[in-house]
This record gives C-alpha cells, sequence and structure tokens, in this order.
C-alpha cells in the first residue's frame, strides 16, 4: 500500500469548467492557469479564454520565463466554428465568444502533434 506522503507518478490533468470560470477576472484566471502549470500540470478550460484574456496569458507568462525554472507554455485551443458563431446578434446579447475548448500545459512537458477542427493530439512527457 503506497503511503499518502509519496510522489505520484504520471502527469496531472486538471480539467476547468467554463462554470467555475466565468466568475473569476482575467488574472484570476491566468494565476489559476499559471500556477497549475508551474507545477507541471496540464490544464484544461471547458470554455476557453476570450482573445483578451489569452493575450494577457501570454504576456504574464512571457514575464516568468526563467531558464533554470519555468519555460513557459505550450497552448492550443479548438477554433469556434462558424456555425457556432452568430455574429452581432450574440454579442449584443452578451452571449460569450470564447472558444470552446483549451489545452495548457508546461513548453517542457506539452507538445502538440497534430490540431485541427475537431482534434488536438498531444505529447506529454513526465
Amino acid at each position: 500500500m503506497a503511503k499518502a506522503t509519496e510522489a505520484r507518478e504520471g502527469v496531472q490533468i486538471d480539467l476547468i469548467s467554463g462554470e467555475r470560470m466565468e466568475t473569476k477576472a482575467t488574472m484570476e484566471k491566468i494565476r489559476m492557469i499559471l500556477d497549475g502549470v508551474h507545477d507541471g500540470n496540464i490544464v484544461i478550460l471547458e470554455e476557453g479564454l476570450t482573445p483578451d484574456e489569452e493575450s494577457r496569458l501570454i504576456e504574464v507568462t512571457m514575464s516568468e520565463i526563467s531558464p533554470d525554472e519555468f519555460s513557459g507554455i505550450e497552448i492550443e485551443t479548438y477554433p469556434r466554428g462558424a456555425a457556432e458563431d452568430g455574429g452581432i446578434l450574440d454579442r449584443i446579447m452578451g452571449r460569450r465568444d470564447g472558444s470552446k475548448l483549451t489545452v495548457i500545459g508546461p513548453a517542457n512537458r506539452l507538445q502538440t502533434l497534430h490540431k485541427d477542427e475537431t482534434l488536438i493530439k498531444a505529447l506529454v512527457s513526465q
């Protein structure tokens, strides 16, 4: 029987619901994502980030890169399909224009092998 204090082998994946993220401010979202990635986890967001939030995530990540400690992030997002884009009516009604799914992980552990409109293939190393 394994002791609770022993380190677990493998890769932790944090699946974060859109409901949990919708109540958070941009910097709270970014901090939650980067804290997970700093711990070596893969973070999957159910509803993705807005383009502004994603830009801010990249800016903050760049400021935290350190050669010996943090190599940055790898990020892949399913694009929103044209059939799902209601255009101006959705924006007027306040419907979110975020992407469907975003996968974020440490750049030294997550490598995207293939991406298209329906599939993200990634290799995760320990």
